[in-house]
């Protein structure tokens, strides 16, 4: 279950960086905006996974 939601944080981050990437190619702030917001949204799901790393450790 960890190794799937690893996964998941960093599929977000990933996609969140291309959209925000097209986003700026194409001049679309709110596509900016939202691959910004998914790769936060990657971030902080990693975090979590970490922490729970940690605790069981």
């Amino acid at each position: 279950m960890a190794g799937d939601e690893k996964a998941q944080a960093k599929t977000e981050q990933a996609k969140g960086k291309l959209k925000e990437t097209v986003g700026r190619a194409v001049g679309n702030e709110r596509m900016t905006a939202e691959g910004r917001m998914e790769q936060s949204k990657g971030d902080a799901r990693q975090a979590k996974e970490k922490a729970k790393d940690a605790l069981r450790d």
